[in-house]
Order: C-alpha cells, then sequence, then structure tokens
C-alpha cells in the first residue's frame, strides 16, 4: 500500500519553523516524497502531528481545555 502525501496544497514555507504551513514538512522532505520509500514517508508522517501541534497548540484541544462549555450530542436539546 502507497503511504498518500500530506499535502494540502497550501504550499507557503514558514520561515521561523522551516516547514510547510499546510502539510508541516520541510523543504528537503517535500523533494524527497516523490521518489521516496514508504520507509521513510511513515518517518515523516509520524512527525507531523507534533509539528502542528508545536506551532499551533490549541489545534488539537480536548473537551477538557473547556470545562466551562457543556458539550452536546448533535440533535440533543
Amino acid at each position: 500500500m502507497s503511504v498518500p502525501s500530506p499535502c494540502i496544497n497550501v504550499c507557503r514555507m514558514n520561515p521561523q519553523t522551516a516547514w510547510c504551513e499546510g502539510c508541516f514538512r520541510t523543504l528537503d522532505e517535500i523533494v524527497q516524497w516523490a521518489t521516496a520509500d514508504d520507509a521513510y514517508k511513515q518517518r515523516v508522517w509520524a512527525q507531523l502531528d507534533q509539528r502542528k501541534l508545536s506551532t499551533y497548540p490549541r489545534v488539537a484541544a480536548s473537551p477538557l481545555d473547556f470545562p466551562q462549555c457543556e458539550i452536546k450530542a448533535p440533535g440533543s436539546p
């Protein structure tokens, strides 16, 4: 099975992190992707969530981070 690209077509390099703001890969990782083996691609994928969290820590916020908010299931009163 081929490992999919993390590219979301938001291709803009962040000068502070040196990561793409869309997929969080480095320029070297982006360049190597087309010819890389699946093991390399999986290693890159394994780093992306941590990079995203270090850049945007609130993106993956848990409902526990907002105890004042009541969470209701869709369709509930």
